[in-house]
């Protein structure tokens, strides 16, 4: 009669227990890798021209005596644009010269670097915007991606101060854009994050500006009767004596906010702030 092994009761021994475990996996260690590039040359590729206020379907740049000022000749010249020819001053183009015609297309052109003449011609074209006219531009795709990566970042770090600026810096910002501060808060932050958008280096450097501060609180002492503006003056409310004059033609708020960042006003904003109990 076999006789069957059987497994002695408990956990299984340590040796056992790691001899079955699976082998631990290393995790590799990817170092980040450095990036090769390399920025395209701006005269190795096409340059594009556009028409602000769209021109239709096409667009026909007029050549007939074109003429503008050169430099480098001290007189003024005609120009055209002839494509056989390698000069675009007339007075520099063979007798067998042909005019041929420029036309944008949807309100673009793209000029390829193998017509460096065309280049030319629209570059010092008595219309370009850049020469002073006002029919056709050069796009600057670069410097128009800067600009709007400036704008948007602006932007970004507008919201970031609206998200970290505390309740009483964030009322004082709203009455100096003139938010209603009388409502719901959620309701004024909606307010101050569409001119955080619209007005993102204003709204930013408004955090700073102890003016802006300062308008708070004389609009604070205003609304409860502790201040009055005339055209010629600012008042105390209740006793009518002169605060501060103001100037024939000057704004009472303005000459109010500057007097009171003076030492001689500081009495003044401690007074002030002891009636809002602030």
């Amino acid at each position: 009669m076999s006789q069957t092994t059987r497994r002695a009761p408990g956990r299984p021994k340590k040796a056992q227990k790691e001899a079955n475990a699976l082998p631990a996996t290393a995790v590799p260690t990817v170092k980040t890798p450095k990036i090769k590039r390399k920025e395209v040359d701006e005269k190795a590729i096409a340059k594009v021209y556009e028409i602000p206020r769209g021109g239709g379907v096409a667009y026909m740049i007029p050549q007939r005596g074109v003429t503008v000022y050169d430099p480098e000749k001290d007189t003024v010249r005609e120009m055209r644009y002839c494509p056989n020819e390698p000069s675009i001053w007339v007075d520099e183009q063979s007798s067998n010269a042909k005019r041929e015609a420029i036309v944008f297309k949807d309100g673009r052109l793209i000029v390829p670097r193998e017509k460096p003449n065309l280049r030319s011609f629209l570059d010092k074209h008595p219309a370009n915007i850049s020469n002073g006219g006002i029919l056709f531009k050069q796009m600057d795709e670069a410097k128009d991606s800067e600009k709007k990566l400036e704008e948007e970042m602006s932007q970004f770090e507008a919201v970031a101060a609206l998200k970290a600026a505390e309740t009483d810096q964030l009322l004082a910002v709203a009455l100096y854009f003139n938010v209603n501060v009388n409502k719901k808060m959620s309701e004024i932050k909606y307010d101050l994050l569409q001119i955080a958008k619209k007005k993102p280096s204003e709204f930013i450097s408004s955090f700073d500006d102890p003016a802006v501060r300062m308008r708070a609180l004389l609009k604070q002492a205003k609304d409860f009767q502790i201040i009055r503006f005339k055209n010629d003056s600012v008042r105390w409310f209740d006793s009518n004596n002169i605060i501060v004059s103001v100037p024939h033609g000057q704004n009472a708020e303005d000459i109010m906010v500057r007097f009171c960042l003076t030492e001689k006003g500081a009495s003044v904003v401690a007074d002030l702030e002891r009636q809002l109990d602030l």
